[in-house]
Formats: C-alpha cells, structure tokens, sequence
C-alpha cells in the first residue's frame, strides 16, 4: 500500500470541515523542524504556506494543520480532519518514518480516539 497522499490536493478544505473547531492535535517526535514537515508533506501534494516565522499550515481536501514548534522543541500539529481520515494521517506520518501521537476529539474536546507510532 502506497503512502496515502492528498486525495484531490486541487480542491479546498471540504466546507464541513472548515467550519468545524479543532478536532485533531498532536506531536510529531524528534527534532523535526515544521519546516521540514511542511516541505514533505507539500512535496506529496498538500498545500503548505507559512502562517508566521516558524510556524506553517499544511491543507488537503480532508485535513488542515498547523505545524508549530514548542518551547522544549516539541513540534505540535493542530487543526481539524475529516475524522473517517485519522487511521490515514496516523499512516502518512507513519511512512515518512515519524514518530507521534495523534489525538481526534469532538466539538466538546472529548478524546475520541487517539493514534501512536
């Protein structure tokens, strides 16, 4: 199975996600700069653009993200999914050989699943 990319890069953030809060946060292990994450996840067709000076958005039909680096160096990822795309996202990141932690939750930020590698 190939890395599951984008699905239709072409095309917005589905209108239903856009208008939901943040429904998925996580952490990306390792000294992996956003940078970096937004380079690779652009080079496999998401839209990538800078949000300030060290933070980025990455956005496909099914996912939108901001990649920010923390205090101690952690890098966190938040945004919205469509959440039928979780297991998706867990295995993009997955092949690109990241460790990390994913964290889906409904509109109340109760944890409805979450997702380690």
């Amino acid at each position: 199975m190939g890395i599951p990319t984008s699905d239709h890069s072409d095309e917005p953030l589905d209108a239903a996600l856009a208008d939901m809060a943040n429904n998925i946060c996580g952490i990306i292990r390792g000294s992996i700069d956003p940078a970096q994450v937004a380079s690779r996840l652009g080079a496999l067709g998401w839209r990538t653009r800078s949000a300030s000076w060290h933070s980025f958005e990455a956005e496909t039909a099914w996912c939108r993200v901001e990649i920010d680096k923390s205090d101690d160096g952690t890098t966190l990822i938040n945004g919205v999914i469509d959440p039928q795309r979780i297991d998706d996202l867990t295995r993009l990141l997955a092949r690109i050989g990241w460790q990390h932690s994913l964290e889906l939750s409904d509109e109340d930020n109760n944890i409805l699943e979450e997702r380690h590698h």
